[in-house]
């Protein structure tokens, strides 16, 4: 396990989460990850302290209202949210982390465009590792 730590562009919301070492990120092309370049690296919710900036979290939800889109509202950073397809865990912007290298984590595209095929895939590929 690794330490990581990040915040939104103001510092007003930081966070730190413990991840496996070598996670990996997921690419999203999704209407909203697409938009915003949202990159996913997940925390369980037993692995994720928010450290500061509860009280400047706003919330987004569209089409099914499954995820909860938090962002600052006083940056506009989504820095991490509550996914619809890791109901257990907060799924972090790896952009938004301190010391994000993308040469440091594994990569994976999820097709959010479809996005119940995807989400059938990512949970047999964890199933047969």
């Amino acid at each position: 396990m690794t330490i990581v730590h990040g915040g939104c562009h103001c510092g007003g919301v930081r966070f730190t989460a413990q991840v496996p070492i070598g996670s990996t990120l997921l690419h999203c092309n999704c209407s909203i990850c697409a938009m915003t370049g949202f990159i996913h690296l997940i925390a369980t919710h037993q692995q994720f302290e928010l450290k500061s900036g509860e009280s400047l979290l706003s919330s987004y939800r569209f089409n099914t209202g499954q995820a909860n889109h938090l962002f600052c509202s006083q940056c506009g950073v989504k820095s991490f949210y509550q996914p619809r397809s890791h109901p257990d865990s907060w799924s972090i912007n790896a952009h938004c982390l301190d010391d994000y290298d993308a040469a440091r984590w594994q990569h994976q595209d999820f097709d959010g465009k479809h996005w119940e095929q995807a989400k059938d895939k990512l949970e047999s590929n964890y199933e047969n590792t």
